[in-house]
């Protein structure tokens, strides 16, 4: 029996695979099936769950042309911008960043042109977003 937290346990599991079942985690972390469906229903209550993904590789996504944008805003414009770029369909996610950004976004659209296009039309011009730096990516090597 592991010394960690059965939630810390239950977390790693679905970290590795959102699609495992209660058994399969269970199994995982050491615990019944009960434990895991009330450790994750409190967990998705508490807002710590907040959605299940698939990690997609944007190489063999034939339709699709991914960037991480890092977003520059106006600190006296930072709740408006930031609620109209959550906003914005072509946003996949939007977070904030300690880095060289304010917020860096995963944006998706047909192709690289549109992908430009989104951001000289839509990104750039929400109100108190000041410079938009995007890097595309290329290949998933984990």
């Amino acid at each position: 029996m592991s010394t960690r937290p059965t939630e810390d346990r239950i977390l790693e599991v679905l970290e590795e695979d959102a699609q495992a079942s209660y058994a399969e985690i269970a199994s995982r972390a050491e615990v019944s099936k009960p434990t895991v469906r009330k450790y994750i229903n409190q967990l998705e209550e508490d807002g710590v769950i907040v959605g299940y993904s698939a990690d997609v590789d944007p190489k063999k996504l034939s339709s699709q042309t991914i960037a991480l944008v890092g977003i520059d805003v106006a600190s006296e414009r930072y709740v408006e911008a930031t609620r109209a770029l959550k906003a914005l369909d072509e946003i996949e996610s939007l977070y904030t960043s300690s880095g060289d950004h304010m917020l860096m976004a995963e944006v998706r659209a047909a192709n690289g042109d549109k992908l430009g296009d989104v951001i000289a039309t839509e990104i750039l011009e929400v109100e108190g977003v000041t410079a938009a730096h995007p890097s595309f990516l290329q290949e998933r090597l984990k």
